[in-house]
């Protein structure tokens, strides 16, 4: 299990802080670590000798929810306090901060990172999160928070 925590996790979500979540990417990731977490936890030996794989819930217990949608919102979130506490005259802190000139199309309105950010808030009733932000290790707690966050 230490193999999935520290090498294939990190390696598969290389750079996730800036992923927009789409549920066609969450599903496919969920895929891939249901995968890996039923070779890594064998299949069972039911009573009468037959083996069976592990269903999604025995797998989700086995890790205690810290799944990789998880994952990736927690490392979302840490990287969004980063951001909020940088000098404003950081090159990053000036690309976040800039808006464009030009509107944008017509029709449904496209998923922003911004948006991620505001619906994982909302989700652990994180209020005045502006405030929250400035305190490191107050919103650290909060990342944290969401790894092991059901939905």
């Amino acid at each position: 299990m230490k193999v999935y925590w520290s090498i294939i996790r990190p390696t598969v979500t290389y750079a996730c802080e800036t992923w927009i979540s789409k549920e066609t990417v969450k599903y496919k990731l969920m895929v891939f670590e249901r995968k890996v977490l039923r070779k890594i936890f064998c299949p069972t030996k039911e009573r009468d000798g037959t083996w069976r794989i592990k269903t999604h819930d025995e797998l989700d217990k086995l890790i205690r929810h810290k799944n990789i949608t998880n994952y990736i919102k927690a490392q979302r979130l840490s990287w969004f306090g980063h951001l909020h506490r940088m000098s404003e005259e950081r090159m990053l802190k000036k690309v976040y901060k800039w808006k464009p000139m030009l509107t944008r199309p017509f029709g449904r309105p496209k998923n922003r990172w911004e948006d991620d950010i505001r619906n994982d808030t909302k989700k652990l009733k994180i209020k005045n999160w502006t405030s929250c932000i400035q305190d490191h290790n107050n919103w650290k707690l909060y990342a944290e928070k969401a790894i092991t966050f059901n939905d």
